[in-house]
């Protein structure tokens, strides 16, 4: 059964990294947004990475699946809480970044955040997704964090439209 990984790149190198991955035929999930960039001549949308540093790789859990993955360009290292085991990155945080991702909601990134409630969106665009709601500035927002990184995305949303997980 395949899990997903966090995979360390080099500085600038999530994109290259993403698409040698892709060549070898491994699924990879690259979370990215679109900033507008302005240069002296000319203005030009971009992709960034939405955890510099960082793409998700989704692998069987085999010695020679890690191996292949560290020999790719660009990759450092698979993120472990365990030296020399990586430590899988839970579906559920994979499938609510997909949903956040693909909903083209605003959203901000915001340091992990182990405080408040763990709810799941019961309706919308992002009907599905598990994450925590926290309040800041009289504001609801639903957070999805991807514990292994230590980082959350956070989205305005309507607190009638959680439950509780």
């Amino acid at each position: 059964m395949k899990n997903w990984y966090a995979l360390y790149v080099k500085s600038r190198h999530e994109f290259v990294a993403n698409n040698e991955l892709i060549k070898k035929e491994i699924k990879t999930f690259l979370p990215a947004v679109k900033k507008l960039r302005a240069w002296k001549d000319r203005k030009k949308w971009v992709d960034f990475p939405l955890f510099p540093g960082y793409l998700f790789i989704n692998i069987e859990p085999w010695h020679e699946s890690f191996l292949s993955v560290l020999k790719t360009r660009g990759a450092i290292n698979l993120l472990s809480a365990e030296p020399g085991y990586p430590t899988p990155v839970s579906p559920d945080e994979i499938s609510s970044l997909q949903l956040l991702i693909e909903s083209g909601r605003d959203f901000d990134i915001y340091p992990e955040l182990k405080e408040g409630t763990n709810v799941r969106v019961k309706r919308g665009p992002l009907q599905g997704a598990v994450g925590t709601l926290v309040e800041r500035h009289d504001q609801h927002l639903f957070l999805v964090n991807v514990e292994l990184l230590g980082r959350s995305i956070g989205v305005k949303i309507y607190a009638d439209d959680l439950e509780a997980n």
